[in-house]
C-alpha cells in the first residue's frame, strides 16, 4: 500500500511539473498573440485615421492595449472557472466543517478529476477522518472500561454496606462482610493508583532517571520480596540469571518486574514452576519469565497488553485484576526503548520475554 501511494506521489510531481511546463508555454503563447493582436489594430486605427505618429507613441499604445486586452480576457477566464473550483473545494470545506463537530464518519469521495496537490489534500482529510474516528472509538471503549471496573466493587460496597444495617447479623457475619467491603476498596483504590501511574507514563512528564545498575541483582531482589507470595502457594522458583548491567530507571523497571511475577503467581496453581532467566544476546539484555499456569488463549494473545483487557474476565475479578498492569509494562518497556512480547496456549503455560539495550 506505500509503495503505492508513493508511485501515486511520484507520478503526481512528474504530471505537475508537465503541466506548469505547459502552462508557461500557453502564457507565452498567449502574450505573443495579445501583443500581436494589439499591434495590428494599432495599425489599422491610425491608418483609419491618417495620423503617424512615432514609433515610440505607436509601441506605447500597443503594449497599452495589449495588456487591457489581456487582463479583460484573463479576468473572464478567472470568473468563469472560479464556480467550478469552488464545486472542486466544497465537498473539502463540508467535510472540515463536520470533522469540526465531531463527525468523524466524513468520506470525501475521490475522482479522478481532482488535480495533483489538491488530490493529495482529499486523501489526507479522508485519513484523519479514519484515525480520528478510531481514536474516538478507543476514547469511548476506554470511558466505558473504566466504568464497568469502577462500577464492581461500587455495587459491591454499597450492598454489604445495606447488609451491615441489618441488627440481626452475628460477629462473624458483619466481620466477614466488613472484610469484603475493605478488599473491594483497596481493589478501586488499585485501580484509581494505575489508571494515574498509566496517564503519567503516556504523558512523557512523568519522572524518567536513568543509572547504570546490575539487571541481575534488581531481579533478584524482586524474585525475594515476592516470596511470600510464591511460598505461600508452593510454587518451585527456577531462576537462572547472568551478571548484566544496563542503564534505565530503576523504580520503573522494578514495576515491570513485579507485574510479570505478580502475573505469573496469580495464574500459576500451587506446586507449579516459575521460571526467571536473564541472559546477554549481543548487545541486548533478555529476560524470561516462564510459568506453569493456565496459559492465554490464542485470540487474546495479540491484546493482552491493550488497556483493561482480560483475557479470563471471571478469574481477574476474583484476583482482584485490573487489566492495567501489562499496559503499564509495556509502556516502561517502550520508554526504554526495548520491547515485551508473550508466548503463550491454553494448558502450556506463558513466557513473557523483555529486550532491553546491555552495558558493556
Amino acid at each position: 500500500m506505500e509503495v503505492q501511494r508513493q508511485a501515486n506521489r511520484k507520478t503526481a510531481r512528474g504530471w505537475r511539473f508537465f503541466k506548469s511546463v505547459c502552462g508557461i508555454c500557453l502564457l507565452l503563447l498567449f502574450s505573443l498573440a495579445s501583443w500581436s493582436a494589439a499591434y495590428f489594430f494599432i495599425r489599422y486605427l491610425l491608418n483609419a485615421l491618417g495620423s503617424r505618429p512615432s514609433d515610440y507613441v505607436g509601441q506605447l499604445f500597443t503594449q497599452l492595449v495589449a495588456f487591457v486586452t489581456s487582463m479583460g480576457i484573463m479576468g473572464t477566464i478567472g470568473v468563469i472557472f472560479r464556480d467550478k473550483r469552488m464545486e472542486m473545494f466544497r465537498p473539502m470545506i463540508d467535510a472540515m466543517k463536520r470533522i469540526a463537530k465531531g463527525d468523524f464518519t466524513v468520506s470525501i469521495p475521490s475522482d479522478e478529476r481532482v488535480p495533483g496537490q489538491f488530490g493529495e489534500l482529499v486523501e489526507s482529510i479522508n485519513h484523519m477522518a479514519v484515525e480520528l474516528n478510531q481514536m474516538e472509538k478507543m476514547r469511548q471503549e476506554f470511558i466505558s472500561n473504566v466504568s464497568h471496573e469502577i462500577q464492581s466493587p461500587l455495587t459491591s460496597i454499597g450492598g454489604f454496606a445495606r447488609i451491615l444495617q441489618s441488627d440481626e447479623l452475628s460477629r462473624e457475619e458483619r466481620m466477614h462482610y466488613l472484610g469484603i467491603i475493605e478488599k473491594e476498596s483497596a481493589r478501586l483504590s488499585k485501580l484509581s493508583e494505575n489508571l494515574l501511574k498509566l496517564t503519567s507514563l503516556e504523558s512523557d512528564h512523568h519522572p524518567f532517571e536513568r543509572r547504570r545498575y546490575r539487571l541481575d541483582k534488581q531481579l533478584r531482589s524482586v524474585i525475594l520480596a515476592c516470596e511470600p507470595q510464591w511460598h505461600e502457594k508452593g510454587i518451585d522458583m527456577d531462576v537462572s540469571l547472568e551478571d548484566v548491567s544496563i542503564e534505565a530507571d530503576e523504580d520503573l523497571l522494578s514495576q515491570v518486574w513485579l507485574n510479570l511475577l505478580h502475573n505469573s503467581i496469580k495464574f500459576t496453581p500451587a506446586g507449579g514452576t516459575i521460571g526467571v532467566r536473564l541472559k546477554r544476546s549481543g548487545q541486548q539484555a533478555v529476560v524470561f519469565v516462564t510459568d506453569t499456569g493456565i496459559g492465554i488463549p490464542e485470540n487474546d494473545v495479540a491484546h493482552i497488553f491493550e488497556r483493561f483487557y482480560k483475557a479470563d474476565r471471571s478469574r481477574n475479578r476474583s484476583t482482584g485484576g485490573s487489566g492495567l498492569g501489562l499496559a503499564i509494562v509495556k509502556r516502561i518497556v517502550e520508554m526504554h526503548t526495548g520491547s515485551v512480547a508473550v508466548q503463550s496456549a491454553p494448558g502450556t503455560g506463558t513466557t513473557f520475554t523483555v529486550r532491553l539495550r546491555a552495558l558493556p
